[in-house]
């Protein structure tokens, strides 16, 4: 069954200019789809228009009857007052009509059994069980719990969350309310490491339609099962995840060009033919004029052939200064807080030349205090940390701010950097900045564009340290894969912090977690750190299951007759068993009877009562 069905859409915010140009694709029930692009290519345009937020000028986006669509990045305006616990308790809103409403009927049913009640109650009944009813409460707490809407979120009024918190309490509202498709606009942009695995393994186990928009190439791994890319307002199918689309892409690429080659080839081919032609057609053999137009047509349809292009890839490199010396950081007793709030202390660390570390953990747990620490920004409460007296250090931190903010691109690497101009115009090219963007303020920047000019500054000097402050954050894929370009043959120290987890496997050798104030040092990559991670979790696990048989064998032993006592358990566990079928059999032949219903519902709850009290004495005397 088709979903979403999308034939020839164009849409254009400019004249002369489609952003989408005869975009046509179709999803299938339950698919998880990637939808990839450049910024600006029409991925976010497309989902307005399937939420209908947005009219194509041309085609048509069409959603299934009666499924039910929510996009991450549309946050509805609230009542003023409403806390944030009022926004997850609205997604289940149906839940909560359908609770006051089998109250309501249980008052009526006391007065007037009628059969239409009961079908009523029944019905009503079924579905509330079929949504959940009876662990909304608990299942409001596992989704608020995974996407790290803390219990003090949830006590504030929703208007006074900051924009990421409010994207994180949509993303649990949309969870919560059981949308049939979900449309995921950069869902892990304002989640942590914690939390964004906790989405991947949502959709993993979601069994409706999705279709996601993000830079986050790990998340892209995990939630799509295909890719559409948005080429020229056109669709690009792939049939694999974002990893199978980088390699068949490039494939495609080659395949285009070497296609490309062959054809140029067979145009100087003809072209030598058709000149030999018209030669000797002009020596009195008219025909061969035909045969030498014929083959001109051939060269003319081949022609049309576009050469394929690629994204340029960074031609620049970090300027290194060779180090020599052992220690690059050092940190010892380190301690830091914040309004009488620890974020780490007895932190002792060291680090040598040439290693790539990543530092990892939740939002807010001091990740960039400790950076700022390193850097002499901040002053910390105990301990010390230092850098080696050959170090030479950049920095990009997460928020990048310039000097004077008014000039333009090419003045301000002029100024700050101290070059000529056509090498300042060279390394912005390098970067993307060509033509006339060079005369853009640094104030009409965006962020990612901030950090793709201050790294264009950094690469100029000398420097064995580099520190990174979510390096990745605010760039679309092609970008991020220019910085790493950038990095790949940087040899000296690097320290960054990230979520980022493809950024994190491509250049950790080494992994710091910042977890409740400790530091916890793993030397490894991103992928051994997770196996090492999950083999701590079944240790975990192992302990406790020890710690509970440990317990069992120092209580009392078993008592001689135990067999004895299991059996007859056993039996008065059967005979309970088989008095609830009975009772399950009349109120099938009683179902409009409904004080007889409520007699027997009274009857079976002490039974199921004894029932469990049953179960619980025959486990106690099996351990």
């Amino acid at each position: 069954m088709i979903d979403i069905n999308v034939q020839n859409l164009e849409k254009s915010f400019e004249v002369g200019k489609k952003i989408l140009d005869g975009l046509s694709f179709t999803v299938n029930s339950g698919e998880h789809v990637g939808i990839l692009g450049p910024n600006g290519c029409g991925k976010t345009t497309l989902f307005r228009i399937l939420c209908g937020l947005e009219r194509p000028d041309e085609g048509e986006a069409s959603v299934a009857p009666g499924k039910r669509i929510g996009l991450i990045s549309q946050i509805p305006v609230f009542p003023d007052g409403w806390t944030t616990e009022d926004v997850l308790r609205d997604a289940q809103r149906r839940l909560y009509e359908i609770s006051a409403r089998l109250d309501e009927l249980s008052a009526q049913m006391e007065r007037d059994a009628s059969p239409a009640l009961l079908r009523e109650y029944d019905a009503l009944s079924d579905e509330f069980r079929r949504r959940g009813g009876w662990e909304m409460d608990a299942e409001r707490s596992r989704v608020a719990s995974g996407l790290d809407v803390t219990p003090a979120m949830r006590s504030q009024p929703f208007d006074t969350l900051s924009g990421g918190e409010r994207t994180r309490v949509n993303l649990a509202r949309l969870i919560l309310e059981d949308t049939d498709i979900l449309l995921l606009d950069e869902p892990t942009n304002h989640l942590d490491l914690h939390a964004a695995e906790w989405l991947e393994d949502y959709i993993r186990h979601f069994k409706g339609t999705v279709l996601s928009i993000s830079h986050d190439r790990y998340f892209l791994d995990v939630a799509a099962q295909r890719c559409i890319e948005i080429v020229d307002g056109r669709a690009e199918f792939y049939s694999g995840n974002y990893s199978f689309f980088v390699l068949e892409r490039q494939r495609r690429f080659e395949e285009k060009l070497r296609q490309y080659e062959k054809d140029r080839a067979k145009i100087e081919q003809l072209q030598r033919a058709a000149d030999k032609l018209h030669l000797w057609a002009f020596m009195g053999n008219d025909k061969l004029h035909k045969r030498a137009f014929s083959m001109e047509k051939r060269i003319e349809r081949l022609s049309q052939t576009e050469k394929p292009t690629e994204a340029r890839k960074l031609s620049v490199k970090f300027r290194e200064r060779d180090f020599s010396g052992d220690e690059v950081i050092v940190a010892d007793g380190l301690e830091k807080g914040f309004a009488g709030r620890v974020l780490f202390s007895g932190v002792s660390l060291e680090v040598t030349g040439g290693e790539r570390v990543a530092l990892i953990g939740d939002n807010g747990a001091g990740k960039t205090s400790f950076l700022r620490l390193l850097m002499g920004e901040e002053t910390p409460d105990a301990g010390y940390i230092y850098r080696g007296p050959a170090i030479r250090t950049a920095y990009l931190p997460q928020i990048v701010r310039f000097e004077d903010e008014s000039r333009t691109m090419l003045d301000a690497m002029l100024w700050e950097c101290r070059v000529q101009p056509q090498e300042a115009r060279d390394r912005l090219a390098a970067f993307g900045f060509r033509g006339e963007d060079v005369f853009k303020r640094v104030s009409a920047l965006s962020g990612g564009e901030k950090s793709r000019l201050r790294l264009c500054m950094l690469m100029g000097g000398q420097i064995n340290l580099l520190v990174l402050d979510e390096p990745t954050n605010h760039l679309d894929i092609a970008s991020r894969e220019w910085m790493e370009d950038a990095l790949s043959d940087y040899e000296q120290t690097l320290l960054f912090v990230s979520h980022d987890r493809y950024f994190i496997e491509k250049f950790a050798t080494r992994i710091w977690t910042l977890e409740n104030g400790t530091f916890t040092d793993f030397r490894g990559g991103w992928r051994e750190y997770g196996e090492w991670r999950a083999r701590q979790a079944a240790f975990s696990r192992s302990a406790e299951k020890s710690e509970k048989k440990e317990k069992r064998d120092t209580r009392a032993p078993r008592p001689a007759n135990a067999e004895r006592l299991i059996a007859k358990t056993e039996r008065e566990i059967a005979a309970l068993e088989e008095k609830l079928a009975a009772l399950a059999r009349e109120e099938e032949e009683n179902a409009s009877d409904y004080q007889k219903l409520m007699a027997l519902a009274e009857e079976k709850e002490a039974l199921d009562k004894a029932l469990t009290a049953l179960y619980e004495k025959w486990e106690e005397l099996n351990t």
